[in-house]
Order: C-alpha cells, then sequence, then structure tokens
C-alpha cells in the first residue's frame, strides 16, 4: 500500500469542506437550489427526477451515502418505497444481478430498515 502524497489544500476548500461537515445550512442550501435548477433543466417533474437518479446510482455501484441523500429525495417528491424496488426491477436487465443485490441494502438503510442478520439467511 502507497503513502497518500500530501496536498496542499487552500483556505477556501477547507472552509467548504468544514462547513459542509458541520451542516452549515448556506452550503446547504446552495446545493439544494443547484439541483432544483437541475431538474427543472431536464423536462422532467420531481418524482421522475429522483428515481433516475436512484437508477444512476445503481448502474453506477454508488457509495452508501448517495442513497441517503437521493432517497430521501425521492421520498420528498412523493415516491413510495416500492416505486425503488420498480426502479430495481426496471434496470436489472441493463445493470445486471449483481448491482442490483448491492444496492438493496442500500435502500434499506436509506429507508430505516434494518439489515437482515446473516443468521438469518
Amino acid at each position: 500500500m502507497s503513502v497518500p502524497t500530501q496536498v496542499t489544500v487552500d483556505k477556501a476548500t477547507e472552509q467548504t469542506l468544514s462547513g459542509l461537515s458541520q451542516g452549515d445550512i448556506d452550503l446547504l442550501e446552495a446545493g439544494l437550489q443547484a439541483r432544483e435548477q437541475w431538474q427543472q433543466s431536464t423536462g422532467l417533474d420531481p418524482r421522475s427526477y429522483s428515481l433516475v437518479k436512484i437508477a444512476a446510482l445503481v448502474a453506477l455501484d454508488a457509495p452508501p451515502a448517495s442513497y441517503l441523500w437521493q432517497v430521501g429525495n425521492a421520498l420528498d417528491a412523493g415516491c413510495t418505497p416500492r416505486e425503488l424496488i420498480g426502479v430495481l426491477h426496471a434496470i436489472a436487465p441493463q445493470v445486471g444481478g449483481p448491482r442490483i443485490v448491492a444496492a438493496a441494502p442500500e435502500l434499506m438503510v436509506a429507508l430505516g430498515l434494518a439489515l437482515p442478520d446473516e443468521d438469518d439467511e
């Protein structure tokens, strides 16, 4: 394993990351405004936009934190947990079974569900 390279981080970047990590309302609000502008530019309604974003996360094998944000947005837009399953069914032929299986626990966590114990299997 190699040792990470020490990089120089400018003060503005450091302050932005620090603010985000502490839930700085102004930074988060700017992100929400940008999301709304992106959604409007697609011509999709908020529900469809949210479901498409979740499909992209599955296709990309995105990190767990991404699901928390996008599932929350989808629920806020009026999507149901059942529709999230519909997304998995719809994209399974394109992304393959392993990506669907990997996404299922991420969706469970994002929905506040407990993961099954390995002993239960």
